[in-house]
Parts: C-alpha cells; sequence; structure tokens
C-alpha cells in the first residue's frame, strides 16, 4: 500500500475512534479517503496495490464499531460477518494470481436481514423469532455477489418482517436490531423497510448496499438517507431465499452513494434463476454502458404532477430540478399518471393474501429448523414475547394475513387483476403511450419524519405504489434538501427499461452533484433553508 494511502485510512481510523469517544457532536462531515470512494476509485487503488480488500474491509469494521455500535448508535448494521476478513484475504490472494471476478472483486456490501446467506450468519427479518437461525442456503442475489467477488460485510438492520406486521409500525425499528437512526438527524426516521441499509450508505459503513421492496422499501428510505436506490422491474432480480411479502411485487435492489455504484451492483445481481419463474425472460442489459452524461438528451419526460402538492418544500426543490432536466435535454411534458385510486386497498389485499403462504414457504425451504413454521406460529411467538417483540406497535398485519385464505380465493384473482390492470395498461403504460414519453419524473417522497413511538409512521407523501404494483423500475436520485434533510427525485419507467433510466438519473445526477455526506447532528437545524 502507498504510504499517503496508508496515512489518509489511518487518519479516518483515528477520527473514528475520537468520535466514538465524543459522540455525535464530532463527527466530522466526511471521514473522508477510500472508504466514501465509490468502486472505481477503489477498484483504481487495488489494481494499483495502493489498497487491499483486507485493509479495505477492516477500515469499514472500524467505521462501523465507532459510528453504528458507538459515537451516533445509528443501529444499521444488525449482523456483522465473522468470516469478512478472511474472505477478503482470499480474494486478494486471487487479484495476485491474476483471477479478477469482475468490478466487484473485494468491493464490501451489506446486505439486508431477510436475504438468506448460507455462512455463520443469521437470516431474520429483524424478528426475534428467527434469532440465532441460519439459513439452509444463500439466496440468488447472495450467490450472485459472492461470484461477482463482493465481500458480504454484514446484514443490515430493517422494519421487522419488512413492515409488513402493524399499522402503526415505526419503520427502521425491529425486535432484533432496535431503531435505525437517519443519519441526518438522529432523531429523524429512515422510513423501511431497507432502513439500514440506506442509513449505513450515508455514513459510509460499506461501498455498496443491497435492499428489498414490495412497496416503497428501497426507494423511500433511499430518499430520506440521501442516496441513490434502484428498485428493478419484477423478475430481473431473482427473489429465491428472500424472505418475503408477497410475490407479486418483492424483489432487490441496489442502495449506494453514486448512480454509477448502483449501476454496477444491479449488473451483478440480474439475471435469470431457475428456482424463479419470473426470471425466466430477465432483460439484463450492459448498465455499466449507460452511464453517460448525455442520457437526458432528447428524452421526453412526464412531469407527474398529480404526486406533487404533499410539501411545499420538496414541491419547490424538485420544481427547480426539473430546469436542470431541460438544461440537459430532456423535454419535459405535465401529466397525471391515471387510477392511482383503483389500486389501494387491492394493493393491501393481495399482499395480505400472499404473504401467509410465501412465509411458509420460505421457512420450510430455507429455515426448516426454525421454532416457528407459519404465520400462525409467529404470531403466537410475538404474543408470548410481548414485551420485546411489542413494546411499541402490535402485529395487526400477520393476524389479517392468516385470516385469509388461499390463492385460489377470487377475491385475490379479482384483486391482483385489478391491480395489474390499472398500475400497468391503465396506469403507466397508457401515460407513457399516450405522451410518447421515455420515463416519468417525481418527488419521490417528504424528508423525513420524527420517529413517534405513539403515532406511528406519518409519510409526507410517496411516488412509490404505480412502480411498485406494476412490478415496473424506479430510481431515486439525491434532488435537495430542506432544514438539512435529503429529498430525492424519481425517474419511473415501463418494464425493462432500467438502462434508459439509469441513463437519465446518471445525467441528472452527474449535472447536479447535490449529495452531501450527513454530519450526524441530534436533530434539525431549522435555521437551514
Amino acid at each position: 500500500m502507498d504510504r499517503r494511502d496508508f496515512v489518509r485510512i489511518g487518519l479516518a481510523a483515528g477520527a473514528m475512534a475520537n468520535v466514538a469517544q465524543a459522540g455525535a457532536a464530532s463527527v466530522p462531515a466526511s471521514a473522508g479517503g477510500l472508504l466514501d470512494a465509490g468502486v472505481a476509485e477503489q477498484q483504481a487503488a487495488l489494481r494499483a496495490g495502493k489498497l487491499t480488500s483486507r485493509t479495505l474491509v477492516s477500515q469499514y469494521l472500524a467505521r462501523i464499531a465507532a459510528l453504528d455500535k458507538a459515537g451516533p448508535k445509528l443501529h444499521s448494521v444488525i449482523e456483522l460477518n465473522p468470516d469478512a476478513l478472511a474472505i477478503a484475504s482470499e480474494l486478494d490472494r486471487e487479484r495476485a494470481a491474476g483471477k479478477l471476478r469482475g468490478p466487484l472483486h473485494g468491493i464490501p456490501v451489506l446486505i439486508k436481514d431477510n436475504i438468506a446467506t448460507a455462512d455463520r450468519m443469521c437470516t431474520t427479518a429483524g424478528s426475534l423469532a428467527l434469532e440465532g437461525v441460519r439459513a439452509s442456503r444463500d439466496a440468488h442475489v447472495a450467490e450472485k455477489l459472492r461470484a461477482a467477488g463482493a465481500v458480504i460485510l454484514g446484514k443490515t438492520n430493517l422494519s421487522e418482517w419488512a413492515n409488513m406486521r402493524s399499522t402503526h409500525s415505526v419503520s427502521g425499528w425491529s425486535g432484533r436490531g432496535g431503531l435505525t437512526r437517519n443519519p441526518y438527524a438522529l432523531d429523524r426516521n429512515t422510513s423501511g423497510s431497507s432502513s439500514g441499509s440506506a442509513s449505513a450508505m450515508a455514513a459510509g459503513l460499506a461501498t455498496l448496499a443491497i435492499g428489498t421492496e414490495t412497496d416503497g422499501s428501497i426507494v423511500s428510505p433511499s430518499s430520506t438517507c440521501g442516496i441513490v436506490g434502484i428498485k428493478p422491474t419484477l423478475g430481473l432480480v431473482s427473489r429465491s431465499g428472500i424472505i418475503p411479502i408477497a410475490h407479486s411485487q418483492d424483489t432487490a435492489g441496489p442502495m449506494t452513494r453514486s448512480v454509477a455504484d448502483a449501476a454496477l451492483l444491479l449488473a451483478a445481481i440480474a439475471g435469470s434463476d431457475a428456482g424463479d419463474p419470473a426470471t425466466q425472460d430477465a432483460r439484463a442489459a450492459d448498465y455499466a454502458a449507460a452511464l453517460r452524461k448525455d442520457g437526458l438528451h432528447g428524452k421526453r419526460i412526464g412531469v407527474a404532477r398529480n404526486f406533487f402538492g404533499s410539501n411545499d418544500a420538496v414541491d419547490a426543490i424538485i420544481d427547480k430540478e426539473l430546469a436542470v432536466l431541460q438544461a440537459q435535454g430532456a423535454v419535459l411534458v405535465d401529466v397525471e399518471v391515471p387510477n392511482i385510486d383503483k389500486y389501494n386497498d387491492t394493493e393491501t389485499t393481495v399482499l395480505l393474501y400472499e404473504f401467509k403462504p410465501d412465509l411458509a414457504a420460505w421457512l420450510d425451504n430455507y429455515a426448516p429448523h426454525a421454532p416457528v413454521k407459519n404465520m400462525s406460529d409467529l404470531i403466537a411467538f410475538n404474543k408470548q414475547h410481548a414485551a420485546s417483540e411489542m413494546p411499541h406497535f402490535g402485529q395487526e398485519h400477520l393476524v389479517a394475513a392468516e385470516g385469509k385464505g388461499g390463492l385460489d380465493s377470487s377475491e385475490y384473482k379479482e384483486a391482483l387483476a385489478n391491480n395489474l390492470r390499472f398500475s400497468r395498461e391503465e396506469g403507466i403504460d397508457k401515460v407513457l403511450r399516450e405522451h410518447s414519453l421515455d420515463a416519468l419524473v417525481a418527488p419521490t417522497g417528504g424528508p423525513a419524519w420524527l420517529t413517534d413511538y405513539i403515532n406511528g409512521d406519518h409519510y409526507g407523501g410517496s411516488f412509490s405504489s404505480p412502480a411498485a404494483v406494476a412490478g415496473y423500475p424506479h430510481i431515486t436520485v439525491p434532488a435537495g434538501y430542506t432544514h438539512g434533510l435529503p429529498v430525492g427525485i424519481s425517474f419511473v419507467g415501463g418494464a425493462w427499461s432500467e438502462a434508459t433510466l439509469i441513463a437519465m438519473a446518471y445525467a441528472y445526477e452527474q449535472a447536479t452533484l447535490h449529495r452531501r455526506a450527513p454530519t450526524f447532528p441530534a436533530t434539525v437545524n431549522l435555521r437551514l433553508a
């Protein structure tokens, strides 16, 4: 390693040690150096012999100790991989021998704790009911990451059961991991359910992270934590081994500090899986080739005006950013996404119907040794351990799911057909077709709200449902700040349009470079704009 890089990383480690002693007030805006860099810069240092994967992993572990377990105590990482250093060392040996697996070789990644890993880590969805339970085999996403040479550094905290437990839940809280905190204001919520992945990325606790989404669980926490999130087309990334809510909407996706890193990570995890029929026709593309600064030129983008109006400050930020899109050559058309009120209730109906059988199937296939076997067992466990599992909110969704019939129910079939009709052909597809659009754009959602254990979550608008229900791609990119809290702008397209969206998102990101590192304040500074 070059001495200058050693000094730079050593100083960062020293700064983090001071943070652990002094508390959140002394945390610098950036611990600096390669830990905050992206894949390309880290790989350049690895190729030049100025860095090893083992050193990179070691320094991220030091930062996790300083910021996640001490200092501001983000609680974003629920468990560390005890074999991470050994894996990194083996990947260093492969590099020295001339064997490189791809752009993620030796790069640390955190994955959400509902993605199965057949190693010494548990897979629990944040629930004490699965504490100590190790999956019998890897999820397909984990397999792909290992094959790509990524180092799975650990598991991230999440809204327990991916936020499908209570109607009054607190996002970012789990019985096993506690409350994930937002690095931009520690008393503010991270949103969820991929809360830990978002918080960890914002704080620079790894190079990359994976989240999962059913409706908003990638894009919402990414927006509130000031990072990039990609919710892919359903079927581009395998669902195999991911603790489910509903197979008709669940997917994993990248959560990173830049569009370039998200594109590389998506390329690594995308593709067909014999174990997941939805991926049979997966249309993966060269997402790195889509990273073009002229990616907005000539694109027709619909401004989804019926997703504005929830927050004046957010609207003002996004309206200003629309001028950036135009300056980069985009043609903007004011539109409304039709029929968004036609699947509000039926979306929940479908999720509840699918949750019960999908969970039982995951437990049987990936954790047959777990103490709970089905939804009924889980409900009983939570009642028995209410003091630790339900100190803040209940399990209304679990109970409702248990009460549903089978997937042959006419109520379920009609609800699913309704959702697909009004979100796809009479929703996103309709507005794209009628206005000859390449994509839709809108605020991702409101800024982070105060965490409230009494009233639960109180979102400030959301653009997540149309793409989530349709199973279409959605990318959020940092667009600015209000009172120091991040705001995201969303790009949504038709099925398999990830490369087009990445090109637009990258061009916008490079034209603005809005993202700035958090400083971990205890609360917001109302004097900030």
